[in-house]
């Protein structure tokens, strides 16, 4: 069975604000020390390899939990942000009169961001990673630090939730969700769990 910890990353100062999409956008004060908080967590579970979208504030989230297991971080594009496209960077209070922002958010299932993608190629990424991982370590334990939006579509997929539907499925930052997966199905441990509000404790 192949343990999978999906982690978003930790607070920064867009969260809430905008759509920081693929920018460089580091963790705040507040997120580096939600990552250091992760760190400890996961230093008291086994963990065989760790991987991040290959932005700042993941590789930032994830740093703590490679750490205390003496391994590298490693990048994967299959965990990037969705490309936003034109929106990227707009504060949503911007984005409230857009006819295309609200088909985006009422129709997830059919929507493409303007010059960006659809969930249905992100959650095809985040799944085909995580088959990929199972099938070259059938055993493993592997912690997946990436970004609200592509850890709902995953979550979405192994729940069997539409996507038209995946905003239901709550990933706040800091949160981690956990999937078993073998040769008959997947099962899902664990959802959103936080070290603020302490359900994390009791995670798995």
């Amino acid at each position: 069975m192949t343990t999978v910890y999906l982690v978003r990353h930790t607070d920064h100062d867009w969260v809430g604000r905008g759509l920081a999409g693929r920018m460089p956008v580091p963790l705040n004060d507040a997120g580096l020390a939600q990552a250091e908080a992760l760190g400890r967590w996961f230093a008291h579970r086994r963990v065989d390899g760790v991987w991040a979208s290959p932005l700042p504030r993941t590789r930032q989230t994830a740093a703590p939990i490679a750490r205390a297991h003496g391994l590298e971080v490693r990048d994967s594009d299959a965990l990037l942000e969705v490309d936003f496209g034109a929106w990227e960077g707009k504060d949503f209070a911007g984005l409230e009169h857009d006819p295309a922002w609200r088909r985006w958010n009422g129709a997830r299932g059919r929507a493409r961001a303007p010059g960006g993608e659809t969930i249905a190629e992100v959650q095809a990424r985040m799944v085909g990673l995580i088959n990929a991982l199972c099938d070259d370590d059938s055993e493993g334990h592997h912690v997946l630090v990436g970004h609200g939006d592509p850890i709902r579509a995953a979550l979405a997929y192994y729940l069997g939730v539409p996507i038209d539907l995946f905003l239901r499925i709550e990933v706040f930052p800091g949160s981690v969700s956990v999937l078993a997966i073998d040769g008959w199905t997947a099962r899902v441990l664990r959802v959103n769990a936080g070290i603020d509000d302490g359900s994390l404790a009791a995670a798995p």
